[in-house]
C-alpha cells in the first residue's frame, strides 16, 4: 500500500516585513496548532517512513514538530518551496517511501490535494493535513490511479 500526507506549513508570521519570504517563522498559532496536529496524524495510524520538507522557515518548522511526533528524520528539499502539484507528487513518488509526508505551500498543496481528491479537497488551510492510500506496491502504479482512499483534517 501507498500511503501520502500532505501537510501545508503552519501559520506564519507576517510582523517583520524586512524578512525574504523564506524567512518567516510561524506566529503563535502556528506553534500551538502544529503539534497538535501531528499528534492527530499520529492517532489516525498513518507513520510516514520519510518527512520531505521545503527549506522555508515556516516548512521546516512545521515539519520538525511531525518530525518529532514521529521519529522520522527530514529531508529538506530547496524544490518543494512554492512548487507546483507536479513537483510535490514527484518528490513523493521519488522518495521510494511507501509511506510518504510532504510539507509545503499554497497553491501548489491545495492544487495537489484537489486533484488526488477529484475535487472533494477545493483548499489546505494552514496546518491542514490531507492523506492518499492507494492499493499499490509501486508509486508508477499508484500516481496513475485515483487514491481508494483520502482524508482531510483541518486545526479549526
Amino acid at each position: 500500500m501507498i500511503r501520502l500526507a500532505l501537510v501545508r506549513h503552519a501559520k506564519s508570521d507576517w510582523g517583520d516585513a524586512s524578512l525574504p519570504d523564506h524567512d518567516r517563522p510561524l506566529n503563535d498559532r502556528g506553534r500551538r496548532d502544529a503539534p497538535r496536529m501531528a499528534a492527530r496524524l499520529a492517532e489516525s495510524g498513518f507513520r510516514p517512513d520519510v518527512i520531505l520538507s521545503s527549506t522555508a522557515v515556516r516548512a521546516r518548522t512545521t515539519a520538525g514538530f511531525f518530525s518529532k511526533e514521529f521519529g522520522t528524520a527530514i529531508d529538506l528539499q530547496e524544490t518543494l518551496y512554492g512548487a507546483p502539484a507536479s513537483v510535490l507528487l514527484r518528490a513523493a513518488a521519488e522518495s521510494g517511501a511507501t509511506a510518504a509526508m510532504v510539507v509545503a505551500h499554497d497553491p501548489g498543496m491545495s492544487e495537489l490535494a484537489e486533484q488526488l481528491s477529484g475535487g472533494g479537497i477545493a483548499h489546505m488551510p494552514t496546518c491542514a493535513v490531507a492523506t492518499f492510500a492507494w492499493d499499490a506496491d509501486e508509486w508508477e502504479v499508484a500516481t496513475a490511479l485515483d487514491p481508494d482512499d483520502w482524508t482531510l483534517d483541518t486545526p479549526r
